[in-house]
């Protein structure tokens, strides 16, 4: 089982440089960004997102934490939109140490964050998964998830 903690500005700190730059990656890879200045439009966005860090208004960031071994085998971030009828919870990053990937925490931690939603108000989640990702829809979709849009690219030979 996991506990939230909310997220230490360390912790946050040693986050943020892996995310940004996975984030421009994973851009680049799905074909939506051009890899030159993926890195500085990722960490743009990332700026808009949290301006002041974990304590950006709305925006909430927690280590998971294995209760029994008392560790943080990884993190996870919610932010709440209020840019449809209803505000609703939109996940924007889960991440699990490789070391501890494939253990069920992805799964622990997502159900935690539901309760951590419940708690704030609110019924509904979303996220975004890449579509090379498969992993993580699989997770997705085992609890419960559905997709609500789906984009689909052909690349064009010349």
């Amino acid at each position: 089982m996991v506990n939230l903690v909310p997220m230490t500005d360390l912790d946050y700190q040693a986050w943020l440089e892996g995310a940004v730059r996975e984030y421009a990656d994973d851009k680049v890879k799905s074909g939506n960004w051009s890899e030159a200045g993926a890195l500085e439009r990722s960490a743009a966005e990332f700026k808009n997102y949290l301006p002041n860090g974990p304590a950006t208004q709305n925006a909430y960031m927690y280590s998971v934490q294995d209760e029994v071994l008392g560790v943080k085998v990884g993190m996870i971030w919610f932010t709440v939109f209020t840019d449809k009828l209803e505000p609703y919870a939109f996940i924007l990053d889960l991440r699990i140490f490789d070391e501890y990937q494939r253990k069920g925490y992805g799964s622990q931690a997502m159900l935690a964050v539901e309760a951590k939603v419940r708690e704030i108000g609110l019924d509904t989640i979303s996220l975004h998964v890449f579509g090379h990702n498969q992993a993580a829809r699989a997770l997705y979709e085992k609890i419960g998830y559905e997709i609500t849009n789906v984009n689909m690219t052909k690349k064009l030979k010349t």
